[in-house]
This record gives structure tokens, sequence and C-alpha cells, in this order.
């Protein structure tokens, strides 16, 4: 298991995961539009194959529209 943080929460997952797999077992990966780990942008097309490390922190977007 790895320490990371997810949105501002720290959580424990399991090591190698992938950005992938955590938006999956979060249940947001259809609603995610961007991701960032450690403040760096992870393109869609890499979040099978990014590896999140422990001690990363990651951010998962969506967009909300507004008026």
């Amino acid at each position: 298991m790895i320490k990371i943080k997810v949105n501002g929460e720290f959580r424990e997952v399991e090591a190698d995961i992938k950005v992938g797999t955590l938006l999956k077992k979060l249940g947001i990966e259809e609603k995610t539009m961007a991701s960032a780990v450690n403040m760096e942008v992870v393109k869609k097309e890499n979040w099978d194959s990014h590896i999140i490390k422990d001690g990363d922190k990651v951010e998962f977007l969506h967009f909300v529209a507004g008026g």
C-alpha cells in the first residue's frame, strides 16, 4: 500500500496503481475531464499507463457549466 493525496484527501491505495484504475475505483471516471499528478497534467490517453507513486498529489477535475 502507498499513501497519496487525492483532491486534498489522504488515501491509501495499492502500489503501482494507474491514474485510470484510481478513477474507476473512486467511481468518477465518467465525470473527470482532466487529471494532474504533482501539478503536472496527465493526458487522458496516458491515464491507463501513468503509475501513481507513494506521496504523489493527484487532482481530478471536471467542468461545470454555469452562467
